[in-house]
């Protein structure tokens, strides 16, 4: 790293001078230089003390030595916040936000989120212990409030920063579109988006919104969108199809989706626009076209099977990990419905008084929610109870165990059979994507911002800062480390404040140890070796209540 001036004549014959703090580094077998910084408006003492620092980077020591008007204090923590900043960079992210302050604050809230899951609050005091101000050329600093005017900032301008973000990304317009929904559960009854519906997260008694993610061919996330708790699959479809056609101006494309999610309206609407889908349909309609003998039971094998049926192909297979899978949970079932008889049997015998009536009315409730009924019933003799299986009812049960059939329009010069199967099977994407950003590294959920406008801005952050953790998973995948452990590494790595008495002052960044060095090494990050020092102050409104203990 080095310090350059350079001097700039225009017609007028006026002369301009730059001071520029710049970095050589190698790309394969050539030397380059990138601009850190642009020094012109420092005072010529400071541009000096930069000077020093660097001249003495090597032997802080010996600097010290030289200057005793030198200090050199602990500053705050840059190799995390360092790594996602260029990984932000590189993904188009930071510019898809924007350079003027809300773009800058934006960025730190997408940041923090994958470097500590917590709300507007946490943030800022994260903002406190890392360099966000210095690394993101901040100004000055911020508190809570700002953090929640961002996120309003950041809600009425989602749509035109994921269109920069898609075209940033991506050479060509993508073919195919996986999309899939899930939901996220509230604490708390007044957010403005939150509906009962459908919970997906088994956490009943709590409100909800649905999300609809829209994903490229290779699982990275394009377009996030929130809907009302009770928002059915299918009525998220239509917007997604908008999206595709009119925002990113696709005209060829394929959209995934799951059982249940493209139905014949969303077929009509995918066909108005010259578009395709490949979807899965249920068991009621795979019996349907059994008993319509468009397709045959002894058709579905390990191996992938096609039927075309009015210019519809259906893609058959068993699965027999799964057929297997479902015959294990069968017999689970059966045996805590056993144990429940057991348990009654024995209550019975003890309580000479006990009604049998109501100890069957239990273990039916049981049955019904563990829906087996289809082929488990309880009977007694006398005052004993005891289960029976119908063979033929749990034989026409288990026909389907880990048959699946595919559905698309797609024309079979365009997609084999294996291709349309392994497309289908690219929505564990989505799925993954989902799981990482509720409940995983990312924690959505549970959701405390209560305007519309903080729900969508906090959904959208959190899809940002996937993409985020996505890049870096793949770079350290051979550490066999998640992300969360490399950031946790890389937050060891701090700047050395280097301040001359009286004058400005700079972070001067040492060589990380070993350990960092690989993780920024495989994530393609290079380290500048100082930065200016912004000497933002960042606050917090709300203050740390004291808990004492009483006896």
């Amino acid at each position: 790293m080095y310090i350059t001036e350079m001097t700039s004549t225009i017609k007028s014959g006026k002369q301009y001078k730059s001071v520029l703090l710049r970095q050589s580094f190698r790309e394969g077998n050539k030397v380059k230089n990138r601009t850190i910084a642009n020094l012109t408006k420092l005072k010529p003492e400071e541009i000096e003390a930069l000077k020093l620092a660097l001249k003495y980077k090597g032997n802080l020591a010996l600097l010290g030595s030289i200057a005793e008007n030198v200090e050199i204090k602990e500053g705050q923590s840059i190799g995390a916040v360092w790594t996602l900043y260029e990984v932000a960079r590189k993904l188009g992210i930071e510019k898809a936000l924007g350079a003027d302050r809300q773009g800058k604050l934006a960025l730190w809230q997408v940041i923090a989120r994958a470097m500590d899951q917590g709300s507007r609050l946490s943030a800022v005091r994260l903002a406190q212990f890392h360099a966000a101000c210095d690394v993101l050329s901040l100004d000055r600093g911020f508190d809570e409030n700002d953090m929640y005017d961002n996120l309003t900032w950041i809600s009425e301008n989602q749509e035109s920063i994921e269109n920069r973000l898609f075209k940033e990304q991506r050479d060509k317009k993508p073919e195919l579109f996986l999309y899939d929904v899930t939901s996220s559960y509230f604490e708390g009854m007044k957010n403005e988006l939150a509906d009962w519906g459908y919970n997906r997260d088994k956490k009943s008694g709590k409100m909800q919104i649905v999300i609809g993610l829209l994903c490229d061919e290779e699982g990275k996330p394009v377009s996030i969108e929130v809907f009302t708790g009770n928002t059915k699959d299918t009525q998220t479809f239509s917007s997604q199809v908008k999206k595709a056609a009119e925002r990113f101006g696709c005209e060829k494309v394929t959209f995934v989706g799951d059982r249940g999610m493209i139905k014949s309206g969303q077929i009509e609407e995918l066909d108005s626009n010259k578009f395709n889908y490949i979807t899965a349909i249920t068991k009621p309609q795979i019996k349907t076209l059994i008993k319509e003998d468009v397709i045959q039971l002894g058709l579905f094998d390990e191996g992938i099977v096609e039927v075309s049926h009015k210019d519809i192909r259906y893609i058959l297979r068993r699965n027999p990990v799964r057929a297997e899978e479902i015959n294990s949970i069968r017999q689970q079932k059966r045996k805590k419905i056993e144990l429940l008889v057991k348990e009654k049997n024995k209550y019975i015998e003890e309580h000479s008084r006990a009604k049998i009536s109501t100890s069957i009315k239990n273990i039916r409730q049981l049955i019904s929610k563990l829906k087996v009924g289809a082929w488990l019933e309880v009977n007694h003799t006398g005052h004993n109870i005891f289960l029976t299986d119908d063979a033929e009812a749990l034989k026409e049960e288990s026909l389907l165990d880990g048959c699946y059939v595919l559905k698309t329009d797609l024309p079979l010069t365009c997609a084999s059979a294996k291709v349309v199967h392994d497309r289908y099977k690219d929505l564990a994407m989505v799925e993954r994507a989902f799981r990482t950003s509720k409940t995983g590294l990312l924690e959505m959920q549970p959701i405390n911002v209560r305007t519309e406008e903080h729900t969508r801005a906090h959904v959208f952050v959190v899809m940002l800062s996937y993409l985020l953790a996505r890049s870096l998973e793949k770079s350290w995948q051979k550490f066999n480390i998640t992300v969360e452990q490399g950031l946790s590494a890389l937050s060891t790595l701090s700047c050395m404040e280097l301040r001359v008495t009286g004058k400005a002052s700079i972070n001067v960044i040492p060589q990380p140890r070993e350990m960092s060095a690989e993780l920024l090494l495989a994530a393609n990050i290079h380290l500048p070796k100082a930065l200016p020092s912004k000497k933002c102050i960042v606050v917090t409104r709300h203050k740390l209540q004291n808990h004492r203990k009483t006896a």
